[in-house]
């Protein structure tokens, strides 16, 4: 055989491989299909039939209990898991025509394995982790955690989870012992705050102290003095302010005459009787 027998061998192997349609490329939500692009159906549809020349793809609704989630060219929906509460699943959110329902153990459970397909009891936490509700929401297996920094659990449980330590600065206190993943933070009142309040209350009992000292010494004083006084005008007062009395008022008072050039004392009202001679 010669070269250009060959070469009409190969030519013709080729011819035979190839066809129009290999030339055409779909867009994503399109599907090659006897040289054509279909469009796919939408999620929460099947197809019925692929397109033709004249017509698109035709699509129909999922049945209730199935659903498709995505762009389709399958002819069958998938149907919704069932929450066998037998083997302990509940509804955690209800299927529909774009998504599957979701299903989660029931409370105080979790799954047995990763499929889930089955729950069994929880076990209590031990002392130092704490119960997470998500792993066993999300299908984990063991649905206890180790308590993180910040955190502790100092009760074994089935349902507690790790609680956050107390934060003393928010109390306006301060840490007197850290807290461990078994033990909460311990505070106490800071030196700072505690004189903040003693200092006010010192100054203040200090201030009434004072004044009532000052009030007593006040008040004692003013008793020595009001007998002092009423002493002071009994027999030692000054006669030139002695008001008269009655007595004093009836005496007449006395003129002095002279007599032999001796003055002479003469009540007021009474004649005077000297003798010439004595005059003389």
């Amino acid at each position: 055989m010669d070269w250009l027998g060959l070469l009409g061998l190969l030519c013709a192997a080729l011819l035979g491989c190839w066809e129009p349609g290999d030339a055409l490329r779909c867009f994503d939500k399109q599907y090659m299909y006897k040289g054509r692009c279909c469009n796919r159906c939408q999620p929460g549809e099947k197809l019925m039939f692929e397109c033709i020349e004249t017509e698109d793809s035709v699509c129909a609704p999922c049945e209730t209990g199935q659903y498709q989630p995505s762009w389709t060219k399958e002819k069958h929906c998938a149907p919704h898991d069932i929450c066998e509460g037998n083997a302990g699943l509940v509804v955690k959110v209800q299927g529909n025509a774009t998504h599957n329902t979701v299903c989660q153990c029931q409370a105080g459970t979790h799954c047995s394995d990763i499929s889930c397909q089955t729950c069994v009891e929880n076990q209590p936490c031990q002392l130092g982790s704490g119960f997470v509700a998500a792993k066993a929401m999300e299908r984990m297996s063991s649905p206890c955690e180790p308590c993180t920094e910040g955190t502790f659990s100092n009760v074994s449980s089935k349902t507690e989870p790790c609680h956050p330590w107390t934060s003393c600065e928010e109390k306006g206190l301060v840490v007197k012992v850290k807290g461990t993943n078994t033990s909460d933070v311990i505070c106490e009142p800071s030196r700072r705050s505690s004189l903040s309040v003693l200092i006010p209350i010192t100054a203040a009992v200090v201030t009434c102290l004072v004044g009532v000292c000052i009030y007593c010494l006040v008040h004692k004083d003013s008793r020595r003095r009001v007998p002092k006084e009423i002493e002071a005008g009994e027999p030692g007062e000054n006669p030139d302010t002695q008001q008269p009395t009655e007595q004093d008022e009836n005496v007449l008072p006395v003129q002095e005459t002279l007599l032999g050039g001796q003055p002479v004392a003469q009540e007021d009202g009474k004649e005077s009787r000297i003798s010439e001679q004595e005059v003389l």
